[in-house]
């Protein structure tokens, strides 16, 4: 649960849950995604944005993902020309579903917390 009073002090902050996950989906934009990305120590180029755009696509046709491994395998297969796996994790090195989708400001499946599920840690 959200600290109110935090957004009540400072209404410009971002609502967000504890792991940092956008409350409101639409709160979203470039901006936030490029603070979270600097956070984690990450420069955005166009590579990043593709996945994310492709997230955010997913998400909207799709809705939430029951399951990390769903969201994984199409980010692989839409993403295979370009390298796969190898190449979502070369952009996103704590996980294409579970980095990629805070940048993207999207909620990510419960079973993302398991590292084989779109985290190398």
């Amino acid at each position: 649960m959200a600290d109110i009073s935090k957004y009540i002090v400072n209404p410009g902050d971002e609502l967000a849950d504890p792991k940092g996950y956008l409350l409101d989906l639409d709160e979203w934009s470039e901006e936030v995604a490029i603070r979270r990305a600097v956070a984690d120590g990450v420069k955005l180029t166009n590579q990043h944005w593709a996945v994310l755009r492709f997230l955010r696509e997913y998400y909207a046709q799709h809705g939430p993902g029951e399951h990390a491994r769903e969201i994984s395998k199409a980010l692989e297969a839409r993403f295979a020309r370009e390298g796969g796996r190898k190449h979502l994790y070369t952009l996103f090195p704590k996980g294409p579903v579970n980095q990629a989708s805070r940048f993207a400001g999207l909620p990510v499946p419960a079973d993302a917390t398991d590292p084989s599920f779109g985290s190398t840690r």
